[in-house]
C-alpha cells in the first residue's frame, strides 16, 4: 500500500514538474511574456481558428493587447517567439544564414517535401534562386509578357460567354495553365490526367491538423500531393527517356543540370522544387487577383483611375489592337500603386516562420536558439501608426513611395535573402489581366462570396461575376 502511495505521489510530482517546466521554459535572459498553453498542445486550437474578417488575426490581436507587440506561445508542440514588431520582423529576414535559418513545422515538410526550397540553406538554396530567376528574371518575363497577355485575352473572352464566373477558381485555372506550360509544357485538353485537380486536393488540407487518418483534410492533402509527385516523377521520366531535340520549357532545364557532370541537383529535389513552384505561382496569384477585382467592384474611383491609365496607353498606340509592350508595363504607376495597396490588404501569406541559429538578444527579450519565429506581415501591413485608415483600400497612400518589393513596414512578399522570386511575375500577371479587363469589359457582381483567412493562406470563396464586352 505504502509503496503504492510512493509511486502515485512521485508520478504526480514528475507531472507537476513537467507541466511547470512546460509553462516556464527555461532561457539565459529575458523571454517576451506569453503563454505556452497546454502541455503537447500548446495554443493551437486557438492559432488554427479561421478568420472571417480583414483586420489582424484574432489570436495574434489579443496576445499583442495583453502581451505587447512581441510574445511567446507553443504552436503544435514547438516554442514559438511572435514578432508584431516591424524593426524584429526586418531584422529576422535580414539576419538569414547568420542569426536565423528558414524553418517550418514538420507538418509542412511532409507536405512540401524534406527537400523543399523552403526547407533548403546556404549555397543550395542560393543555386535553386539562380535556377528559378532563368525563368522568373527580367530577361524570362519581358519574353513571356506577350504569352500572359493573350493567356489573359482567352480567358477573359471565353468567360464573357458564360452566365456567371466564380473569380477564384476561374482566375486558379488560367493561371495554373500558363505555368504548368512554362515549367513543364502541361496542356490540360491533351493530358488524361488532371493535375491541377491534385493540388486543389493539396490546398484544401494544407492548413489542419496533422492527423493522416483516411477522410481527415490532412490526409487528403497529403494524397493529394502523392498523385500531383507521381505525374511530375513519370514526366521526369519519360523526358529522360525521350530527351527533345529543342529543349523548350523549365523541365528542360532542370534536366540537363541533373545530368551534367558533378551536379549537385538530385531528382528529389527538382521534383520537390517543381512541384512548389506550381503551387505558389498560382494559387497566390488568383487569390490577390480575385480581392483585386473584388476592391475594384466596392471602388467605382478607383476603378476610374485605373481604366484611365490603361486607356491612356491604348490611345498612345499607333495601332491601338497591338499587344503590351514592356515599355507600356513598365508605365503603369497607378496599376502598381494598386497591385500593392491589394497586396498589403490581402495579406495571403500571414505567417512566415524562421529559427534562431542561437541566442539573440533584442531589446529587452531574449530569442533562445532552437525557437521559432513567428513574423506576422498583417500586423506590419495594419499598423495605423505606419497607414493612416489600415482596413480603408486605397492605393494613393503609395503615390511618391519608394517602396515597390521590400521594406520594414510592407512584408507581402517576404524579405531578406528568401524575398519571393516569383513576385515579378506575379505583378506582370496582375498587370496584364488587368489591362485588358478595364479596357474591354464591365462586369456586375452576381454573388458577393465570403473571405475565410487561416494562419497560412486566405480563400476568397464563391464571388461570381457577369462579364460584359465594352462596345468600341
Amino acid at each position: 500500500m505504502w509503496a503504492l502511495l510512493i509511486w502515485v505521489s512521485l508520478l504526480l510530482i514528475s507531472i507537476t514538474h513537467w507541466v511547470y517546466s512546460w509553462r516556464n521554459p527555461k532561457c539565459r535572459g529575458k523571454l517576451p511574456p506569453g503563454s505556452m498553453g497546454f502541455p503537447l498542445l500548446g495554443e493551437s486550437i486557438q492559432f488554427f481558428k479561421p478568420n472571417k474578417t480583414s483586420d489582424i488575426p484574432p489570436f495574434i490581436k489579443e496576445r499583442v493587447k495583453k502581451y505587447g507587440p512581441i510574445f511567446k506561445t507553443n504552436l503544435v508542440g514547438r516554442p514559438v517567439i511572435v514578432s508584431t514588431d516591424a524593426d524584429l520582423s526586418y531584422f529576422v529576414f535580414n539576419q538569414e544564414g547568420r542569426c536565423f535559418q528558414s524553418w517550418y513545422p514538420d507538418t509542412f515538410t511532409h507536405i512540401f517535401g524534406k527537400k523543399n526550397v523552403g526547407s533548403l540553406h546556404g549555397f543550395m538554396y542560393k543555386y535553386l534562386k539562380n535556377m528559378v530567376l532563368t525563368l522568373f528574371g527580367h530577361d524570362g518575363l519581358k519574353k513571356m509578357l506577350p504569352q500572359v497577355e493573350m493567356t489573359a485575352n482567352k480567358r477573359l473572352e471565353l468567360w464573357s460567354n458564360q452566365d456567371s464566373v466564380e473569380l477564384k477558381d476561374a482566375t486558379a485555372s488560367m493561371i495554373f495553365d500558363l505555368t504548368a506550360k512554362k515549367l513543364i509544357s502541361h496542356d490540360p485538353d491533351k493530358s488524361s490526367e488532371n493535375l491541377r485537380a491534385n493540388f486543389v486536393a493539396f490546398i484544401q488540407g494544407l492548413i489542419s491538423f496533422p492527423f493522416d487518418i483516411p477522410g481527415t483534410a490532412y490526409h487528403k492533402c497529403l494524397q493529394g500531393r502523392a498523385k500531383a509527385m507521381k505525374m511530375l516523377r513519370n514526366m521526369l521520366q519519360e523526358r529522360r527517356e525521350n530527351p527533345r531535340k529543342n529543349p523548350s520549357d523549365f523541365f528542360d532545364y532542370v534536366i540537363e543540370e541533373i545530368q551534367k557532370e558533378g551536379t549537385i541537383l538530385t531528382e528529389e529535389i527538382a521534383l520537390d522544387l517543381m512541384f512548389v513552384l506550381l503551387f505558389a505561382s498560382f494559387e497566390t496569384t488568383s487569390l490577390a487577383l480575385t480581392l483585386a477585382i473584388k476592391f475594384l467592384s466596392d471602388d467605382p474611383e478607383v476603378l476610374k483611375r485605373l481604366t484611365e491609365e490603361h486607356e491612356t496607353i491604348l490611345r498612345n498606340r499607333e495601332d491601338a489592337d497591338s499587344g503590351l509592350t514592356w515599355e507600356e508595363y513598365k508605365s503603369m504607376t497607378y496599376t502598381f500603386q494598386f497591385i500593392n495597396e491589394t497586396a498589403r490588404l490581402a495579406n495571403i501569406v500571414p505567417a512566415i516562420f524562421r529559427k534562431a541559429l542561437r541566442d539573440i538578444k533584442f531589446k529587452d527579450y531574449t530569442i533562445p536558439a532552437g525557437w521559432a519565429v513567428m513574423v506576422c506581415p498583417p500586423a506590419v501591413h495594419l499598423n495605423p501608426e505606419m497607414y493612416k485608415d489600415p482596413l480603408l483600400f486605397n492605393p494613393s497612400r503609395w503615390e511618391g513611395s519608394k517602396v515597390t518589393n521590400a521594406s520594414k513596414h510592407f512584408m507581402a512578399f517576404g524579405g531578406g535573402m528568401r524575398f519571393c522570386v516569383g513576385t515579378d511575375f506575379t505583378k506582370l500577371q496582375m498587370a496584364a489581366f488587368l489591362h485588358r479587363l478595364v479596357t474591354k469589359y464591365r462586369w456586375e457582381e452576381i454573388k458577393g462570396g465570403n473571405i475565410t483567412r487561416t494562419p497560412g493562406l486566405q480563400f476568397p470563396n464563391g464571388y461570381h461575376v457577369k462579364l460584359h464586352k465594352k462596345r468600341d
